[in-house]
């Protein structure tokens, strides 16, 4: 089934499908890299959750980067078999047009199950892990427990205040300072020593040492005062864990395939369009790719990212005007990928052998 030029065609491909993919992988890396320490440098994030969280992001992110990789893959592979007149020559033996179509095919339908993969099952995964992560920065339990000694850290709007002065060799708190005022009365805590915790039903908790509790407010007489020598707050933070598990990138594709909102069937449609990208954008690529040495390809290199930045736009803008009532939801979001397709080849008519031979036999007549 698969002959010497099929390999030898899938084998150029994937050799640059391979190095796009790494380079744009380490792009996508390195940017977020640097987001993830910012979050770790103002306390938003633990240390040891970056590796963890660098990694959900980049697989989350993976899925929307196949597509496009492949579309180059083929573009670039193509056009230097094209520039170096190999195209050419497979012609001029008898494999034509219809045959690079097929062997292109066998590296665009594995790719397309990649991306189906990623897509669909591995990314509203990883989103998920990023969403609980990202709701676990916003409790107390991960602002503490990601805190940095020296620094002031505010929670719920303001009425929370969190300061510890330094920290000991075990990572935990020294002279620590606390201001409650969404108590009733106000509530101010000194501590000697501090730690964050988990108990054994798996609450978060930050455990104070040796210190004092002032109970009441400011300017009045009526306060209570406490010396202890262990304090426990417990802090919550299920409800917001699960509700991130529910946001709409989050769901899995499952729930989405049974839900009528239109828009979870717009979130669902958003992920089949980069299965449904990869081999629309693959197929683009044969013909955009210039076939004799002689032509110009400056007018088709054009075309080719006019195409490859259309289909992206148009994409947000078909899920919004679904989601958003100017489109029938019966049409969906894919309809754009048809548009698209039909007028790349709708430009390349004029230029094609075919067509130019049509118009000579008309002037003959």
């Amino acid at each position: 089934m698969w002959s010497i030029v099929d390999r030898y065609f899938l084998a150029e491909i994937v050799k640059v499908f391979a190095a796009i993919m790494v380079t744009l992988l380490l792009v996508v890396a390195s940017m977020l890299f640097l987001r993830t320490l910012e979050q770790v440098n103002i306390g938003a994030l633990q240390a040891n959750m970056v590796l963890r969280y660098l990694g959900l992001q980049v697989l989350r992110d993976t899925a929307t980067l196949l597509a496009p990789a492949a579309f180059l893959a083929v573009l670039m592979a193509l056009g230097r078999m094209a520039r170096d007149s190999e195209l050419i020559a497979f012609t001029a033996g008898g494999l034509g047009p219809l045959r690079v179509f097929r062997a292109v095919l066998f590296f665009a339908l594995p790719t397309a199950l990649l991306t189906a993969w990623f897509a669909l099952v591995l990314q509203p995964y990883a989103s998920a892990q990023i969403q609980l992560i990202e709701a676990r920065e916003d409790d107390e339990a991960t602002r503490i427990s990601g805190l940095q000694a020296g620094r002031f850290y505010q929670q719920n709007n303001g009425t929370l205040t969190f300061y510890a002065a330094g920290m000991d060799a075990e990572k935990g708190f020294t002279d620590v300072f606390v201001q409650d005022r969404s108590s009733d009365p106000p509530r101010l805590v000194l501590s000697k020593r501090g730690a964050y915790g988990v108990s054994k039903s798996g609450q978060e908790t930050v455990v104070l040492q040796d210190g004092q509790r002032f109970d009441g407010a400011a300017g009045r007489a009526d306060y209570t005062l406490f010396d202890f020598a262990r304090l426990t707050y417990f802090l919550e933070g299920d409800d917001a864990m699960q509700q991130a598990r529910w946001r709409r990138p989050a769901k899995p594709t499952l729930a989405l395939l049974s839900s009528p909102d239109i828009h979870d069937r717009a979130e669902l449609q958003h992920r089949l369009a980069a299965v449904i990208g990869v081999l629309s954008l693959v197929m683009l690529a044969v013909p955009l790719t210039q076939l004799s040495p002689r032509r110009r390809s400056s007018g088709r290199l054009f075309l080719a990212f006019l195409a490859y930045f259309a289909f992206f736009n148009a994409q947000r803008l078909a899920e919004d005007w679904m989601t958003h009532g100017v489109t029938p939801p019966w049409l969906g979001v894919l309809w754009y990928q048809v548009v698209i397709v039909a007028l790349v080849f709708a430009a390349l008519v004029p230029g094609s052998y075919g067509f130019r031979r049509l118009l000579a036999r008309l002037h003959a007549r």
